[in-house]
């Protein structure tokens, strides 16, 4: 047979090899070094026996499937060391992730020194190197295998399994689990891990289901990879925006107020309205939006119309009992329907389209309560809505200039870079999921690739991820732990103009559907304010900093002069405050900078008797001296046009 490497390379063989084999034909080293193999594209275990001729590479730990095989390892090391301490506790799922790993138990939550034992325990096995086997059973034998282990997830996780699927198991001394696998050869490898923290997690991501115990870590070959990954964690918890957000007085969350619903604070609130006056004055003054402004709450009516009721309900909050109220009411979880309430209000000819209406709407979503983090995930949350009413020959145009409209946003505020789009389709074997026959999904999802294509994006397409009425295209971006969120959304929606009787007047006098699309210019405020946080660290550009600029007299003899100052960059609407407390000119500073105020003006007697200010900012550190007026000048033209001063000195 023969096997054509990564590098094209042909090596050719008189009988079947196993992929461990070949790899150490090869090159020792590489043997060594192999963590997993892709055969004609498909990941495999070392194991796995080549039979005919094939495209192979093997892979190590710098490829990220090698990467996850050994992690994936690492995973069952875990689940073998816990079911030693701690033998009642019940395997649910432990799948490699980009970070590292995890593993879910039915078993007491624990504590970082339950954690520190587990991992004393996992050194122990590893320094066992139990041999690691893989073996298949029937369906059947694998249930009963299962049942007879205590083992009722496996067992759920078998019986969902497709009746012809291949039930493979791996066994490691007295540990064996359940798992496609790839693994390692041997536990050799797993030079360095660290069990990172425990939480709560429902089975199958169901608040419906048992909470289990859902263990982190991370797994390398190199002790230093492992350190540096751990320093990178204490660096990121500093950027963490429901550490930070609370630190610098942004919002809070109170019990009693309830889970997914945060309360800004003044800090905070000046942040959203600093983004939401921006947003939609880009919309009205640049991007040709007028503005609606509808209720929080419609009747069941309303979202029976637009189908929510059968495909989103279990997301809404609903206030009544339809087998008991005359009147069924929901507060909102999106703004489309009452916008089309507006446009059927009154005719509409071709001339007037596009309509493009924009509201700055809170919605609420009932989330899954494991689900709630900070900001990002909520029940209540305000985005930048919008609903374009467009002709059919419009609709190419117009989707994109949502997507440039959306760019130019995540430019201003210096994300751009941050972002990686995806086309969101239906799933086409879960139809009842969604409106619309699969030449309907087709067809739209056609013309939004087309679309995506032409405006040159890198994206990638994801079954199952679409509104239940029409694609989307998600521009998507990662907390500082990893987990991806969507930011920006926009929809293509050829179905709801039929259901809601939409038309327009076209040039022969006849009625016809418009096509709409849904979008958001920035997204969720909320979610955008945790996003600003992370990616600045606190420090955010000027035109949003809470305070921009503090005034800080070098003793009480200067005061009025601070006054004065202070009165000049409130008439010049800049955010300002003077630190008027008896205490050193190097304590004031120094809190100035922890608080994460850009500017801070030293006014003593030079600059009283000269008019001037001495400028410190967390850009350059000390940038000597100005004169009053010319400071405004610079600072009113930094926050006008929206400016990202790169930071040259530590802070």
């Amino acid at each position: 047979m023969k096997v054509t490497l990564k590098d094209g390379t042909v090596k050719e063989y008189a009988q079947s090899m196993s992929v461990y084999d070949i790899a150490k034909d090869i090159s020792e080293g590489l043997a060594r070094a192999a963590c997993a193999g892709e055969v004609n594209g498909e990941v495999v275990d070392l194991r796995t026996v080549v039979e005919e001729d094939c495209e192979l590479s093997i892979l190590t730990f710098d490829d990220e499937k090698g990467k996850a095989a050994l992690r994936h390892t690492t995973s069952h090391v875990l689940a073998q060391a816990v079911k030693r301490l701690y033998p009642d506790a019940k395997c649910a799922i432990g799948p490699s992730i980009d970070t590292g790993f995890y593993y879910d138990f039915d078993m007491p939550s624990l504590s970082r020194e339950d954690l520190d034992n587990i991992e004393k325990e996992m050194k122990k096995i590893i320094k066992e190197n139990p041999a690691i086997e893989r073996f298949e059973l029937p369906r059947a034998e694998a249930i009963a295998f299962m049942q007879e282990k205590e083992e009722p997830y496996k067992v759920e996780l078998i019986e969902d399994l497709p009746e012809d699927a291949v039930i493979s198991f791996y066994k490691q001394g007295d540990f064996t689990d359940l798992c496609a696998g790839p693994h390692l050869m041997s536990m050799k490898n797993i030079k360095a891990f660290k069990l990172i923290s425990s939480s709560g997690a429902y089975w199958r991501g169901s608040e419906k289901n048992k909470m289990l115990t859902r263990i982190y870590g991370t797994a390398f070959t190199k002790k230093a990879d492992l350190e540096d990954y751990l320093k990178y964690l204490e660096e990121i918890k500093l950027r963490d925006h429901n550490k930070l957000g609370r630190e610098m007085e942004l919002f809070t969350t109170v019990d009693v107020v309830g889970q997914g619903l945060p309360l800004l604070m003044p800090k905070g609130v000046i942040i959203i309205q600093q983004l939401q006056r921006w947003i939609e004055d880009l919309e009205d003054n640049e991007w040709g939006y007028i503005r609606t402004k509808t209720p929080l709450m419609a009747k069941s009516d309303l979202y029976k119309i637009s189908g929510h009721w059968d495909h989103y309900k279990e997301g809404m909050f609903v206030l009544g009992d339809e087998e008991k109220d005359k009147e069924v009411f929901a507060l909102r979880p999106m703004t489309c329907p009452f916008q089309y309430y507006v446009y059927k209000a009154t005719q509409h000819s071709y001339r007037e389209l596009p309509l493009r209406y924009g509201e700055t709407s809170t919605l609420f979503r009932n989330e899954d309560s494991g689900e709630m983090h900070g900001l990002t995930r909520v029940r209540q949350f305000t985005i930048s809505e919008g609903h374009l009413i467009v002709r059919p020959d419009q609709i190419n145009d117009e989707f994109k200039n949502c997507v440039q409209l959306a760019v130019h946003c995540l430019t201003t505020l210096g994300l751009q870079d941050d972002v990686t789009y995806r086309l969101s389709k239906w799933d086409p074997n879960n139809t009842e999921k969604y409106i619309g026959d699969a030449a309907y999904w087709e067809d739209t999802q056609g013309r939004m690739r087309d679309l995506l294509n032409e405006l040159g994006l890198n994206f990638v397409e994801a079954d199952g991820e679409a509104a239940f009425y029409g694609p989307k295209l998600d521009i998507q971006a990662k907390n500082v732990y990893g987990k991806e969120d969507t930011m920006i959304t926009i929809q293509l929606d050829l179905a709801l103009a039929e259901q809601f009787d939409m038309y327009f007047i076209d040039e022969n006098g006849e009625k016809k559907r418009p096509f709409i699309i849904h979008r958001t210019s920035m997204g969720c405020y909320e979610r955008t304010l945790a996003w600003l946080i992370e990616k600045y660290a606190g420090l955010f550009p000027t035109w949003l900093c809470p305070e921009q600029v503090r005034v800080l007299p070098i003793s009480e003899k200067y005061q009025a002069y601070a006054d004065s100052v202070l009165k000049e960059l409130k008439a010049n609407g800049i955010r300002a405050s003077v630190d008027g407390r008896a205490e050193k000119i190097g304590y004031k500073i120094r809190e100035a900078r922890l608080n994460k105020v850009p500017y801070m003006l030293v006014v003593g007697a030079k600059e009283e008797e000269e008019k001037l200010v001495s400028v410190r900012s967390r850009y350059k550190g000390d940038e000597g001296q100005k004169v009053l007026g010319d400071f405004i000048d610079d600072i009113c033209k930094e926050i006008r046009t929206k400016e990202i001063r790169k930071i040259e000195v530590e802070n």
